[in-house]
């Protein structure tokens, strides 16, 4: 994991630790938002993770439905090796 995606994902944690329990879990979505955060972090890295946790964090309001939205999968390699053979 890139140190810009470690410091992302430390921001994140020091969230749940101090602030979301005096906000509460109002999330309407599963994974929650902050889980989600971490989740696409460790899989895109720190430029696109947090963009897809920006925008699930902008879903995240009554006017949104919710429920359950897992993070993307990472896109393969547009260009793969030829096997030999």
């Amino acid at each position: 994991m890139s140190p810009g995606a470690q410091a992302l994902r430390g921001a994140v944690i020091a969230y749940q630790w101090t602030l979301r329990p005096f906000i509460g879990a109002h999330c309407r979505f599963h994974p929650t938002c902050s889980h989600y955060a971490l989740e696409a972090l460790a899989t895109h890295g720190a430029l696109r993770g947090a963009a897809l946790a920006g925008r699930r964090i902008l879903r995240c309001n009554p006017w949104h439905p919710g429920g359950y939205d897992p993070v993307p999968p990472r896109d393969p390699p547009m260009f793969q090796p030829v096997p030999k053979g």
